[in-house]
């Protein structure tokens, strides 16, 4: 249980951490725990989820594209424990959609 703190608190740190190189690390250790650890995401996914869309809709165009590919790659491994969290992400890709940013727009 204290790893588990431990790590969710680590990835708490990386996702809203106020440089954007140390949020995609959040992004990317998200993805790696969704592959490596998905009881811990899916038992955890509100409060991981409510950080993680904040990197959806990140001011920094890497960080928003790199989350948007980390969430295509995450959808099939999380499958049915996304559902509490689906509304908030439809939105926050959905705002997406209009982006300039042909990479943000493909992601």
């Amino acid at each position: 249980a204290v790893e588990r703190s431990d790590q969710l608190n680590e990835l708490y740190r990386l996702l809203t951490a106020k440089e954007f190189q140390t949020r995609m690390e959040g992004v990317l250790l998200l993805l790696n725990y969704s592959k490596s650890s998905s009881e811990l995401i899916s038992t955890n996914i509100v409060q991981i989820f409510d950080v993680f869309v904040l990197r959806v809709q990140d001011c920094n165009k890497k960080v928003k594209q790199k989350a948007l590919e980390v969430l295509a790659l995450m959808v099939p491994t999380l499958g049915d424990a996304l559902h509490p969290v689906l509304v908030s992400l439809v939105g926050a890709v959905t705002d997406n959609l209009n982006s300039k940013q042909v990479g943000i727009y493909a992601a």
